[in-house]
């Protein structure tokens, strides 16, 4: 229900200040990555007319239909979800950030296919620090390769590394995936790179992303309640 979006956004956001007080950090340098997939247009519409801006879709077309419908918000949008081949054309031409890419070739062709009249695409490493075959990324041993590859794409803007660490409900070990993600970030700064953003963190465990430096938490339940519906790629 579009009427509890509102609320759900303050209450987010008082949640992300309260994190990152405790972390001795500024909540402003955190971004609040609001994750839009499978709700439709007027959730997104109610989420922006509670201040929020920057909105993750997973799906290219479900993200292309809302962006038209939206197209009178001033909105910052974000592809968070698996980057095909046959996508990259539209990620390139709509959208500000591509968060999870984890091979030379789709950046490659995101750099060739993004229009010279957009300032260069935003894009982050993600990197699969759980080692879960289920899942996407780049991993660990490879990352400084891919990284440096990337950096050099003309019309990308390396800006980070995403990671979507297995799932624990223990603070503890929450907190220790994020710190080795926050490790690698590290690593690569100190190597050359000049990253400034940590994509990590979710409804779930947010709060410990937020402690061990992350700098954009995607948020899609805890905002827009329970996903309910199927949509096609």
């Amino acid at each position: 229900m579009t009427e509890l979006i509102p609320g759900r956004v303050l209450a987010v956001r008082e949640r992300l200040t309260h994190a990152a007080h405790a972390a001795s950090r500024n909540p402003q340098d955190i971004t609040l990555l609001a994750v839009s997939k499978t709700y439709d247009h007027t959730a997104v519409r109610a989420a922006a007319l509670a201040g929020q801006r920057d909105f993750g879709e997973n799906y290219l077309q479900e993200a292309l239909d809302k962006q038209k419908a939206l197209a009178n918000l001033d909105l910052v949008w974000h592809f968070i979800g698996p980057i095909q081949s046959n996508k990259t054309r539209g990620i390139a031409e709509n959208f500000a950030w591509a968060h999870s890419v984890d091979r030379l070739k789709v950046a490659e062709r995101l750099s060739a296919q993004r229009p010279d009249g957009l300032p260069p695409l935003n894009v982050c490493l993600e990197v699969n620090i759980s080692g879960e075959a289920s899942k996407g990324g780049v991993t660990p041993d490879a990352l400084q390769q891919l990284a440096e590859r990337v950096a050099d794409l003309p019309r990308l803007c390396l800006r980070g590394l995403m990671a979507i660490p297995a799932p624990t409900p223990d603070p503890l070990q929450q907190r220790l995936a994020f710190q080795q993600v926050r490790g690698l970030f590290d690593t690569l700064n100190a190597r050359g790179l000049s990253l400034d953003t940590l994509s990590m963190g979710m409804s779930g465990d947010f709060e410990a992303a937020i402690a061990e430096g992350s700098t954009l938490v995607r948020i899609g339940t805890a905002l827009f309640g329970a996903r309910h519906y199927p949509v096609a790629a």
